[in-house]
């Protein structure tokens, strides 16, 4: 199973995720994330055997009671790339400082601890709670996606964090498919 830890933007947000994406149109060697299954990814798990779930279901359990964080509202807008605006391979939405990003970090930070003391890889790199609307496959369009990323500040939306997500990632030829193996409740 191919396993990563999520807060999944409502689908009331999914048209503006969808307006966020268009600023991009024009870019060439972008490939767009589909809209409707946006989200924030917390831990990236990887290839997992089935009979890892039950120590996957303790960490997320002991992270939340860790971190502390009840149900909160999260505001994602605001565009950024990684690794660097001169290399990009992804444009992403950010949760926004003032809307929810101390309290998204921290429950990463504690899910990041309790995977890690159970074995799973450590990330190679900090957290930073965003939102992936685009891959960049060849620089064809980064004049285009620089622009963008330093002139405009959209917001995308607001919504209610109450829950994490367990979530089992599928490769198709269409694109990844999710699907929820676990929901994990903050309060």
């Amino acid at each position: 199973m191919r396993l990563f830890v999520s807060i999944d933007l409502p689908d009331s947000l999914t048209e503006s995720v969808e307006a966020a994406q268009e600023r991009f149109a024009d870019a060439e060697g972008l490939r767009f994330t589909d809209p409707s299954q946006a989200h924030v990814t917390m831990k990236f798990l990887g290839d997992t055997d089935e009979d890892r779930l039950e120590d996957i279901h303790e960490a997320l359990e002991a992270a939340i009671a860790a971190a502390d964080v009840d149900s909160y509202d999260a505001t994602v807008g605001g565009f950024g790339v990684f690794p660097s605006i001169e290399y990009i391979s992804v444009v992403w939405a950010g949760v926004r400082d003032d809307g929810g990003a101390a309290k998204t970090t921290t429950l990463a930070e504690a899910i990041e601890r309790e995977t890690v003391e159970r074995g799973f890889d450590p990330e190679d790199h900090s957290f930073t709670p965003h939102v992936t609307i685009a891959r960049m496959d060849d620089a064809r369009g980064k004049d285009h996606v620089q622009r963008v990323v330093r002139e405009k500040d959209p917001d995308i939306g607001t919504f209610r964090v109450e829950e994490i997500r367990l979530k089992q990632s599928t490769l198709t030829n269409d694109g990844p498919r999710y699907e929820t193996v676990r929901r994990y409740p903050l309060d």
